[in-house]
């Protein structure tokens, strides 16, 4: 039967990290690497775990890949401090790992919590994660923003039980960290060699925000639909317009995942919507 390593990457994330690690205190080994916090968010991970690193912030991708390279079990669940696992979800991986299971990866449908209620409906549900997986068959990507990990073979599963997610304080949060993260979405953009029109930039926010709230219900979530989906629309247009500007000089991403946000796995976040 496998067993399982839950892995965590935190800065600055002591407000988020308890209920975080609490909800996979059954696994049979939680890993947190923390990059340099100044707040007691060691503090609380060495309640959960002896397994605690501190260790400078390199970027999403590499510090992921890290802390599963840390691990003493080759599946790992890759867990942000703003998510948390439900009994049901945690029941349904150990029923999974009872046995070798048949994929090499699985997607796990994840639920945002905002402005008082769970968003069903927008992009943001159901936003499918591949957080679960075989290291020796998969591992992250190295993209700036909007990483995710990536199969080198086998197949990928889906799992059925919501990952719940507390992405944004409020909408003040919220806009702060879509500028952020619209600024690494547009330097990849460009590293990637795409530069988007001014067609583009002025038309595809406004489908963004008819496939939200028309197409896939955000008007069915009230208010806080309407905000998710003005403010996915915003998303589209910071970055396409952001794309558009001269480069800016190459730079590290000197940035732990808890300093303009939580921990997203930014689509770890619920931003990217073109």
């Amino acid at each position: 039967m496998p067993k399982l390593t839950v892995t965590v990457i935190t800065r600055n994330e002591s407000a988020n990290l308890d209920e975080a690690l609490a909800s996979v205190a059954w696994a049979s080994e939680i890993v947190v690497v923390d990059s340099e916090s100044t707040d007691e968010t060691a503090a609380i991970a060495r309640r959960y775990t002896d397994r605690v690193e501190t260790r400078p912030w390199p970027g999403y991708s590499a510090q992921k890949n890290y802390a599963a390279s840390r691990a003493s079990h080759d599946w790992i669940l890759s867990l942000d401090a703003d998510e948390r696992v439900t009994p049901a979800l945690a029941a349904e991986i150990a029923s999974l790992l009872a046995t070798e299971p048949p994929h090499r990866g699985y997607r796990v449908p994840r639920i945002s919590h905002y402005l008082g209620r769970w968003i069903r409906g927008t992009d943001w549900y159901p936003d499918y994660q591949l957080r679960l997986y075989d290291r020796r068959a998969a591992a992250w990507n190295d993209r700036r923003v909007h990483e995710s990990v990536t199969l080198v073979h086998g197949t990928t599963g889906r799992l059925t039980h919501d990952l719940h997610h507390h992405p944004y304080r409020d909408i003040s949060h919220h806009l702060a960290t879509i500028d952020r993260y619209t600024t690494l979405a547009a330097e990849q953009m460009q590293a990637d060699g795409r530069t988007p029109s001014m067609a583009g930039v002025a038309l595809h926010p406004l489908f963004a925000f008819l496939r939200n709230y028309l197409l896939r219900g955000g008007f069915r979530n009230g208010s806080a639909g309407f905000v998710v989906s003005v403010l996915n629309s915003c998303y589209v247009f910071l970055k396409l317009a952001k794309a558009r500007q001269p480069a800016p000089r190459p730079r590290v991403d000197d940035r732990g995942p808890g300093d303009a946000s939580s921990t997203l796995d930014p689509r770890t976040s619920n931003l990217d919507t073109q």
